[in-house]
């Protein structure tokens, strides 16, 4: 179909015998007429080129195809394989290009999930030493100064730092960078069209600094009776008290580990109470704590409840707004309680400053991170920090000497950081569990549509 004109080809059967046959042929060509630009494509032509390599009777034969000469099906046979082989270096190229970008791929996964975990780990043991780090420095404050109401109202003061902070991380983050006026007309709608208003201040923010106040004074209030192992173990229960009280107040779904971790820890503060005996003075300690861990849980219930969920910048405004009321509502009562001599504290010269600034400033981080780490990390970190800072208070004690660890506080202090953790297992994780036992078997299970066919059999049609 697209083979040379039947003016010059011939079958073989009727192609001559002798060139002189054909020289009124051969006399035509010497007429024949090309124009120039003709020539030049020619010339550089592929077929020009094997033409000069021919000899003069290949050539005729080529042009008049005698006895069935085709050198054009030899030709194209050999392009057909050159492309055939290029095509096969370029699957080699393409099947090579894959798996080195597979590889980069799972390397750059591998990366992003081990900084992920080291940042995890990073977070987790900040939120440790900090907590750790706060028990054993107020600790270290009482032995100069018996001010504990005065410690708290110290240390509630620094919450007014958490909106500043806050705008400075959003000066140098790369979004749009708004005015602190505007920042703050933003964020202060978390209470209301209408921002915060004098009602929504006294209805929305006094509550909640009561209750940090007191649950602060409560635990400062306990470390003066009980190691500071026990304190930081018992407000580890706080945990169980918020999902006793989400279950009762905002009716969370119900779990039977949740409520056998609840159990645990209950168990672990009537041991811990009877370590010592029920009528001892550190019995009035624990209650302390345990009261301390209470406030704190109906504190985050209560703000589920009443403003839910809250943003970044929100979250920043309301805590420093805590601040604020709590240098309005307390400022007087560290003056009255040393005048009443119900606290003892040397004049301003002569407090202990560095020891202030340290629970005020550790307790400002831990606050930072509790609030703002679960944006960085899983929330289960952030509290396993917490519960983790129990075994580090319990070797600064075990090293300064400061508490004997018998059978029995050992023991409870196991219960309550053992119903800590079950009460962070997520709410699938019975069926996750039943994946995870399933996923051997599946392995080495053969699929029944992965059936291998024998040599010569063939699926049925």
């Amino acid at each position: 179909m697209f083979g040379p004109s039947s003016s010059l080809w011939k079958s073989p059967e009727l192609s001559p015998r002798r060139l002189s046959d054909i020289s009124p042929q051969l006399r035509q060509l010497k007429f024949l007429v090309v124009e120039e630009s003709i020539k030049e494509d020619i010339k550089g032509s592929r077929s020009m080129e094997d033409i000069k390599n021919m000899s003069i009777e290949e050539r005729i034969l080529r042009i008049t195809g005698y006895y069935g000469y085709h050198p054009w099906s030899t030709l194209s046979t050999e392009h057909r394989s050159l492309e055939n082989t290029t095509v096969e270096d370029g699957e080699e190229v393409c099947s090579s290009g894959t798996e080195s970008q597979k590889l980069c791929h799972c390397l750059r996964e591998a990366a992003v999930h081990t900084w992920w975990a080291l940042w995890s780990v990073t977070m987790t043991l900040c939120v440790c030493s900090s907590w750790a780090g706060v028990t054993q420095l107020a600790k270290l404050t009482f032995q100069k100064v018996d001010a504990p109401f005065t410690l708290t109202w110290f240390a509630s003061t620094w919450n007014t730092f958490f909106f500043p902070l806050y705008y400075l991380g959003h000066l140098c983050s790369g979004g749009e960078r708004q005015m602190p006026l505007q920042r703050y007309r933003e964020c202060s709608r978390f209470f209301g069209e209408d921002g915060l208003t004098l009602k929504a201040f006294l209805f929305r923010v006094v509550p909640f600094s009561l209750l940090w106040t007191l649950s602060t004074y409560l635990y400062l209030q306990a470390l003066r009776s009980i190691p500071s192992t026990d304190a930081s173990a018992l407000f580890c229960c706080n945990r169980a008290f918020v999902f006793l009280l989400s279950w009762i107040v905002l009716h969370n779904h119900f779990m039977g580990i949740r409520i056998v971790a609840a159990i645990l820890a209950i168990t672990g503060i009537v041991m811990m109470t009877y370590a010592d005996g029920f009528h001892s003075h550190s019995a009035f300690g624990i209650s302390l704590a345990v009261a301390s861990a209470s406030l704190s849980a109906v504190y985050k219930v209560l703000f589920k409840l009443m403003l839910g969920r809250a943003e970044t910048g929100e979250v920043a405004l309301f805590l420093t707004l805590l601040g604020c009321a709590n240098i309005a509502l307390f400022s007087f009562l560290p003056a009255m309680l040393y005048a009443t001599g119900a606290e003892h504290f040397m004049p301003p010269t002569d407090l202990p400053w560095t020891c202030l600034c340290g629970v005020a400033s550790l307790l400002l981080v831990f606050n930072l991170l509790v609030n703002y780490g679960k944006a960085v990390t899983f929330p289960t970190m952030i509290s396993l920090g917490i519960v983790l800072s129990v075994p580090v208070n319990a070797l600064v004690d075990l090293y300064t000497c400061a508490v004997h660890f018998n059978t029995v506080r050992l023991i409870a202090i196991l219960s309550i950081c053992l119903g800590f953790l079950l009460l962070l297992l997520p709410e699938d994780w019975d069926e996750g569990l039943v994946r995870m036992g399933a996923w051997p078997c599946q392995k080495h299970q053969t699929p029944e549509g992965n059936v291998d066919l024998g040599a010569g059999s063939r699926p049925c049609s």
